[in-house]
């Protein structure tokens, strides 16, 4: 076998972190080799192309990416402005999987990864083996390659929580696919806007993307009558309910809380609380009918929204020795310090290396993936990761432990944006967590303020 040495680092994932590492590779002369299932690099990302983020342009570029971009004449976008999820894949994201080149493999579907020769049982030898990754490619054909180490960049956005409240799906939830999505809908694609315009909607979760929905949904009921929505809480309503309106540490957050808020005070929306989904039946229409685990049946609606988070896929990883917090599914060391129980984006310390290490030398989650389930994400900490776990590849220790990264206190966090924000407003406002305190939104009017769900990938916990 060649030496471990003289192999490329994997990468899995052409997003924002996987490519921010592969940047760090190159300028460490290290050959990096992405793997990106999807068609196009970002293409996460692109799936939510209609959403504004919360963090500026100079939040989500990386400086080391930047360095790579240079020499092509790249043009880093207005520092103060606030891209949308297409913004960022096309100005940045793309641009910089151009300059990697070769390096980037698009329709690559990595399906296993473990030690060449060496089940996740055997010991002998085991580190002095390179990593050998298994991935499909676009034509349906098999292949494998080598590597001296392995970055786990693919995110969670393929994995959406379920409907079930037992965090399995429903019974009846996968038949009644054809009447459920997991995103945020575009409603400004008439395809999409027909599905919701005019009917009854359930609106599954209670975090930022839920809030989104039902206020996007309560937009168009102003200007498409019979549009209602259905709120499903798996707990009641309380003071917290909403968000922290004008205490929240994040503003446009509150703003966002406030603006389901409104959806509910005026009609728009009906709340159904201590709701645990545990069947998705049909009427004789087609229509669903939700059934909780408290025997109640709710009417019928037309369409379902099921936005109660993500989780990481780990099966291509089952021959690799993990070690995962048992309820997080996020590593052993990480996990303490980004419960959401105990902390916002704004509270968890960028951090590298050693929190992001495992069992297994030489493998990281990095990005959402390293978060698991927790929702609380940012795009500068995961750039902070790449950088230190990039630096212990290349065995320059002092680096690696280095933290090179301050955030602001309350966090700088970006997501599902449901109002298109004037550029000029929003730079004067001095970053999404120094906006004005939001007052209540009037649903259907023109607004300034931006709004928060997850951005890498879109969750409950409102961050990117």
């Amino acid at each position: 076998m060649t030496n471990t040495a003289d192999l490329p680092v994997v990468v899995i994932g052409a997003g924002p972190a996987g490519l921010a590492a592969a940047a760090h590779l190159v300028e460490r002369g290290i050959e990096p080799l992405v793997l990106e299932a999807g068609p196009a690099a970002a293409s996460a990302v692109r799936d939510w192309s209609h959403v504004r983020l919360f963090s500026t342009w100079g939040e989500v570029t990386e400086p080391a990416a930047e360095k790579l971009l240079a020499p092509t004449g790249w043009t880093k976008p207005d520092a103060a402005t606030y891209p949308t999820g297409g913004d960022w894949a096309e100005q940045y994201l793309q641009p910089l999987a151009d300059v990697l080149g070769e390096c980037v493999r698009l329709g690559a579907t990595v399906t296993g990864v473990s030690r060449t020769g060496r089940d996740r049982i055997v010991d002998a030898d085991r580190e002095t083996q390179p990593f050998v990754v298994h991935f499909l490619t676009a034509d349906g054909g098999e292949e494998r390659v080598f590597a001296r180490a392995v970055i786990d960049a693919s995110g969670t956005w393929t994995t959406p929580g379920p409907a079930g409240a037992s965090g399995l799906p429903a019974l009846g939830e996968k038949t009644a696919a054809d009447r459920i999505t997991y995103r945020v809908p575009d409603l400004k694609n008439p395809a999409v806007r027909d599905r919701y315009a005019g009917k009854r909607t359930a609106v599954i979760g209670s975090g930022a993307s839920a809030f989104t929905a039902l206020a996007t949904l309560a937009d168009l009921a102003q200007e498409e009558p019979g549009t209602h929505a259905v709120w499903i809480l798996r707990r009641g309503i309380s003071g917290s309910t909403f968000g922290g309106g004008a205490a929240d540490q994040l503003p446009a957050r509150g703003a966002l809380g406030l603006a389901a808020k409104a959806a509910v005070d005026n009609g728009h929306a009906d709340a159904v609380t201590g709701f645990r989904t545990e069947a998705i039946d049909r009427d004789e229409d087609g229509r669903l009918i939700l059934a909780g685990e408290d025997g109640r049946r709710l009417d019928p609606v037309d369409e379902a929204i099921v936005l109660t988070g993500f989780r990481p896929d780990l099966s291509f990883l089952s021959e690799i020795r993990l070690g995962l917090d048992e309820r997080l599914q996020a590593p052993t060391e990480l996990a303490p310090l980004i419960d959401p129980n105990q902390h916002s984006c704004g509270t968890v310390y960028p951090h590298g290396h050693r929190e992001l290490s495992h069992p297994e030398p030489g493998i990281y989650l990095v990005g959402m993936k390293s978060y698991g389930r927790a929702p609380t994400f940012l795009a500068m900490t995961g750039y902070e990761q790449v950088r230190s776990v990039t630096a212990a590849i290349a065995g320059d220790t002092e680096s690696a432990d280095r933290v090179e990264l301050t955030l602001p206190e309350t966090g700088v966090c970006g997501g599902a944006g449901l109002f298109d924000a004037p550029a000029t407003d929003q730079a004067d406002a001095g970053g999404c967590c120094t906006t004005p305190a939001p007052a209540l939104v009037q649903i259907g009017l023109a607004t300034s303020l931006p709004t928060a769900a997850a951005a890498d990938e879109p969750s409950s916990g409102g961050c990117c």
